[in-house]
Order: structure tokens, then sequence, then C-alpha cells
């Protein structure tokens, strides 16, 4: 019989975005960030995070990425950031074991509290992730053809809002929502990233996120059997809503 391992305790988590990399260590550790950006590239964000943090501080890492991730690693570059992420050696730059998975994915495990969940980060872009029965299934569908020769995150991410202002933007998330729940047959929609504080009113069946819950997802995919580098679906356990 295999003797299962245990988490490790003190994870890295860091939540990049287009606009920020947020990070912290364990449970209790201050979250801290900096800027990002268009060109900030992997081997940029490692060499910042060295000047930042000792890696005697933690013994394992946790990348949310924005982007495409196939069976744990970084499958495409980002649209919002620099180039080099793919093929870059994590493990060699940060001294520690280190799993990726899509920065929506990794909020949405965090986010998760059973049954059919759709999760739609609203911040630079537009990610997104199910998660149907425990099965997590991340998404690239910001990037897909919504109307008007636009896509999903034409409307609802950060340059749609600046373009629409803000009423119009709320109306088209609204919009939005609807109709991916309505496609994907979901029991509840939970709205992230760091524009969803902006809407006035949730659609219906839909559920305000919390960032930090990305830092809990950190956590969790940490617990799970090597999930991430067996099969590019996995499954993650029900967690009970955030008081």
């Amino acid at each position: 019989m295999a003797i299962k391992k245990k988490a490790p305790r003190r994870i890295l988590v860091l939540d990049v975005g287009g606009s920020h990399v947020k990070f912290r260590v364990g449970d209790r550790g201050e979250e801290q960030k900096f800027a990002s950006g268009p060109k900030l590239t992997a081997a940029a964000m490692v060499k910042k995070l060295r000047k930042l943090i000792d890696r005697s501080d933690y013994d394992a890492v946790s990348i949310g990425y924005p982007g495409l991730v196939f069976r744990g690693r970084i499958a495409a570059e980002p649209f919002n950031l620099g180039r080099g992420w793919v093929g870059f050696d994590f493990e060699a730059g940060l001294g520690r074991p280190v799993r990726v998975i899509n920065d929506a994915a990794m909020q949405a495990v965090g986010s998760y509290t059973g049954g059919r969940m759709l999760f739609l980060g609203l911040g630079t872009g537009m990610g997104a992730t199910l998660i149907l029965d425990g099965i997590v299934e991340p998404m690239e569908i910001g990037h897909l053809p919504y109307k008007r020769g636009r896509t999903f995150e034409g409307f609802v991410g950060a340059r749609a809002l600046e373009r629409q202002g803000r009423k119009r933007w709320r109306k088209m998330v609204a919009e939005v929502v609807t109709h991916l729940s309505r496609a994907f047959e979901v029991d509840y929609v939970v709205l992230g990233g760091g524009n969803a504080r902006l809407l006035k009113k949730l659609p219906p069946r839909a559920r305000l996120g919390d960032n930090m819950n990305a830092m809990v997802g950190g956590r969790v995919i940490w617990e799970m059997d090597d999930p991430l580098h067996l099969d590019p679906k996995y499954r993650v356990r029900v967690r009970a809503p955030k008081q």
C-alpha cells in the first residue's frame, strides 16, 4: 500500500495577474505584491521574488498563471505579460518544488463549495474555470469570439470597462454571465478578480468571490496526489463557504 505524502506546510503562493503579482507564504503570511505589466517575463518575476523573499522561508511553490496550462506546464505565452514563460524552469529559479495552474482555476479551487460551478475572473482579461461535481476544467473562453467582432474579454475585460464606462460594462457582465451559466448548465457562478467589486447588482445565482481564495487554492492543489502532472482534469474536495 502506497504511503500518501504529507502536503508541504509552508507554501509560497503566487497569483500572477496582468497588473500585479500577489504572493503569500502559508495561511498566516502577509500578502504582498509588485507590479507586473506587458513587459514582465518569467525570469524577471523570479528575479524580483528573490529580492523580496528568501527561499528558506518556503518549502514549495504554487503559481497561478494567466494563460493556458496543460498537465502542470505552461502551454502558451500570456496575452497580458511579456514573453519567455513557456519552458521556463521555475523549480530551478525558485529552488523548491513548483506546481503551476491557471490563475482562474486556482481561485476557483479556493472558491468551490460543491455542485456545478462556473468561475469568472474579471480583471485585466477574463479568466474562466468550470468545476463540475469536483472535476476541475480550466478554460480559455475569454478569447473566444462573442459578438460584433469582439471576444468575451473584449466586452468584460479591463479595456472594455474603460471603453464602455461602468454602467454599460455592468450590463455586459450580466449578459455574459447569463449566457455562459445557461450554456454550461451550472448551479452557481462565482465572480472574482479585481473588477468584480465594481458590480452593483449581481446576476441571478451569482456571488462575489474573494481574491484571497486564490491563496487558498494555491494551498489546496498541494493537498492532491500530484494530479496536475498526471491528468489535465483533477478532482478537488468540497470546501465550506467562507463566513
